[in-house]
């Protein structure tokens, strides 16, 4: 097992890869891959974010990541958008032509699509 002082480093050493600068225009997307996100589709999903996000150009503003169980199972799959000074925004239950759209419209366009946003389910 590791002592305090070395899984503190290791916190360190990640803290500025997974919290996004105040300030900052750059954006994380976070799609849930565990067994239940890639038996709901999760994997065609963060496929189709990252081909638009590379497509659009915007790998350099905008990383696509994979996660572990996000803990809402019944609503996978789960999509997580992550901007410096604002709140998350979730969005459930995806496919393709879903993520496709958020892409187009809250990626590129700012506006959060609240249709499929876990508040509105």
């Amino acid at each position: 097992m590791k002592t305090l002082a070395e899984l503190q480093a290791i916190r360190d050493k990640m803290h500025d890869k997974v919290v996004l600068p105040e300030g900052s225009d750059k954006m994380r997307v976070v799609v849930g891959l565990a067994t239940c996100g890639i038996a709901a589709g999760a994997r065609p999903v963060m496929d189709a974010i990252k081909e638009e996000v590379e497509k659009a150009g915007l790998s350099d503003r905008i990383s696509v990541v994979q996660t572990g169980c996000i803990g809402i199972c019944q609503f996978e799959p789960v999509v997580e958008v992550h901007e410096a000074g604002k709140e998350k925004v979730t969005y459930v239950k995806m496919d393709v032509d879903k993520a496709k759209e958020i892409v187009e419209k809250h990626l590129k366009g700012g506006s959060v699509c609240e249709e499929y946003v876990i508040k509105n389910i």
